[in-house]
């Protein structure tokens, strides 16, 4: 008869007990004829949060529970995403480039010349291999509930790609209470509506709706219901917060409503400080002073601060409820004795947003004709307010600029992992990327990457596993000589050692290719491409070559394009803002 796993563990203790003296050879030859119970993937993602918000990378909102999984586990100090939303989901789930993905833009921001074209589809295309659908096919059970940006209509749900059970917000954001409006208004007389979806079916989201608390209870109601199928699950719990509009409960908001009245410089200082202390920057670092485009703190009016102050408070509250409700999330699995079996990833999809969505469609005019945004209903229900881009400088610290740039502070993330091995309390400083995570998490499970998915040949993993690296046992996951490349909306950079290239349009950059060396100024602050002309050329080499590998189109005149991430609107719209009364809001 063929030995099962069970009957060669009998047969192990039999042999143990006519063999007493050989006790240590016995156990091993138990342990080895038991089978493994594979572990649990986690992956946890909040939206727009800052460098350096949470506590452990300098921030004064109270996170103690990621405070906590990164003093168990791993800080990671350079861990890249990309500048927006849904291509970093793209490179999350598939573990490929965005342009190879379908993302080479955002869906939304498609113009005529990407529409149709390979990696512009605007969704998940059939290049790529999810995690959940090579997760599911290794025998873990999937799923997922918050945001997921990979593509509208049902046929791109999470349910067709390969997540069992999912409760999934389709597009780029929402609002956080359950009056479930969207955020884009092409018509300021028609209430734009946010799309749900569950495992691939749509649905309207109950009135006592908080984003943070029904994400994280609808994933434990799944996982408690598939807890008898003696499966490993694979669990990714995509959080809205702290995405635009800045919405929290009031209580929330009142743990907070003093701490920012001494404006951005101020906290950017303080900040700067705890993260030289905590060991996230160097002592010398130096912090991006802020483009010149925009004001500073005592420039603005009495009234611009308290609405400032009131906006930055609610942008913390949200942070702070993430971060507990990610506490019930490890509570659960605590209970449910499944926490010393489970693997945690955290990041942020992007950097903080200074940018406006006001200036996208007829938004202003709706928000104006619709929302209450007077400061003392800031954050609350019918309101809609962004913290614009002096908070997210300081969200950024130290970095230069925030999302929608390809600067450091447009693609550098909080990252942490947490798990069984994992060097405890190590601060990892090399460099990684959210495309990295696939593979890790792929070589945790035993699972294999196909080159072949439902009769479409597939690009192979651009990552590469970060086990090793995180557990102590390498120096490093990518090399000196790996380039690591961006772009969207026309912004571009590429990374190899310590150099990097940057281009950005004006006023944000110079509109030319510009050169920093990370080892020595990771703020970007002192462009070296007049110094080094001989670098200059072999990192544009470079760039030609991620072109050319990822079917990257360069096109001339899109980062110029108006809108979103080119508006200097916002402090126009603070100043109207700032002056409304509730009565007069409406």
């Amino acid at each position: 008869m063929t030995n099962t796993p069970r009957h060669s563990t009998r047969l192990a203790r039999s042999l143990c007990l006519g063999l007493a003296a050989l006790t240590g050879l016995c156990q091993a030859a138990i342990a080895q004829a038991a089978p493994q119970k594979r572990p649990n993937i986690l992956i946890v993602v909040a939206d727009d949060l800052g460098y350096s918000d949470i506590g452990r990378f300098g921030g004064e909102i109270a996170t103690p529970n990621l405070d906590t999984l990164a003093q168990e586990g791993v800080t990671m100090t350079q861990f890249y995403a990309s500048p927006f939303c849904s291509p970093t989901r793209a490179m999350l789930m598939s573990g490929s480039d965005n342009h190879l993905a379908g993302f080479g833009d955002m869906g939304e921001l498609l113009v005529a010349e990407q529409r149709g074209k390979p990696g512009y589809e605007g969704h998940l295309n059939n290049r790529v291999v999810t995690m959940a659908e090579v997760l599911k096919g290794a025998g873990y059970r999937t799923a997922m509930t918050g945001k997921w940006h990979l593509g509208v209509p049902e046929e791109f749900s999470p349910a067709a790609r390969g997540f069992e059970q999912s409760y999934a917000m389709v597009q780029g954001g929402a609002s956080h209470f359950g009056d479930q409006l969207g955020v884009i208004a092409g018509n300021p007389d028609k209430t734009p509506m946010a799309v749900y979806r569950e495992n691939g079916q749509q649905v309207n989201i109950p009135k006592d709706f908080y984003s943070s608390d029904f994400y994280t209870d609808k994933l434990i109601d799944y996982l408690e219901t598939g807890k008898d199928t003696g499966k490993p699950f694979f669990a990714y719990l995509a959080y809205t917060a702290p995405h635009w509009p800045l919405q929290a409960p009031e209580v929330d908001i009142k743990k907070y409503e003093d701490r920012y009245k001494a404006g951005y410089e101020a906290l950017r200082k303080e900040r700067l400080e705890r993260m030289r202390t905590l060991g996230i920057v160097g002592e010398q670092t130096a912090a991006y002073p802020g483009n010149p485009v925009w004001p500073k703190w005592d420039t603005l009016t009495p009234e611009q601060k308290r609405s400032e102050a009131r906006r930055m408070a609610v942008y913390a509250a949200m942070v702070d409820r993430m971060d507990r409700n990610i506490g019930r999330m490890l509570d659960y699995l605590k209970r449910s004795g499944e926490l010393d079996n489970t693997y945690i990833f955290f990041l942020s999809d992007n950097g903080a947003d200074g940018n406006s969505v006001y200036d996208v469609a007829r938004t202003r005019e709706w928000i104006r004709k619709v929302m209450d945004n007077s400061t003392a209903n800031l954050g609350l229900p019918g309101s809609f307010a962004e913290y614009g881009p002096g908070w997210a400088q300081v969200s950024a610290t130290p970095f230069h600029l925030y999302k929608a740039y390809v600067y450091e502070g447009g693609i550098t993330v909080p990252a942490i992992a947490w798990g069984p091995g994992m060097k405890q309390g190590a601060v990892k400083r090399e460099v990684l990327r959210v495309t990295d995570i696939a593979p890790t998490v792929y070589q945790l499970a035993g699972a294999r990457y196909p080159s072949t998915h439902e009769g479409h040949t597939v690009v192979p993993l651009e990552g590469k596993s970060m086990l090793p690296y995180l557990r102590g046992e390498a120096d490093a996951v990518h090399g000196k000589d790996d380039a690591m490349g961006w772009e969207l909306g026309g912004r571009k950079a590429l990374r190899k050692g310590d150099w990097k290239i940057v281009y950005a349009n004006p006023p944000w950059g110079s509109g030319q290719w510009e050169l920093y060396n990370l080892a020595d100024d990771r703020t970007e602050l002192n462009d070296l491409a007049a110094a080094h002309p001989q670098k200059l050329g072999e990192m544009l080499a470079a760039w030609k070559d991620y072109v050319r590998k990822t079917g990257t189109l360069e096109l001339p005149g899109l980062a110029e394009r108006p809108g979103y991430s080119n508006s200097r609107n916002y402090y126009e719209d603070l100043e109207f803002e700032a002056n409304l009364t509730p009565r007069t809001a409406r």
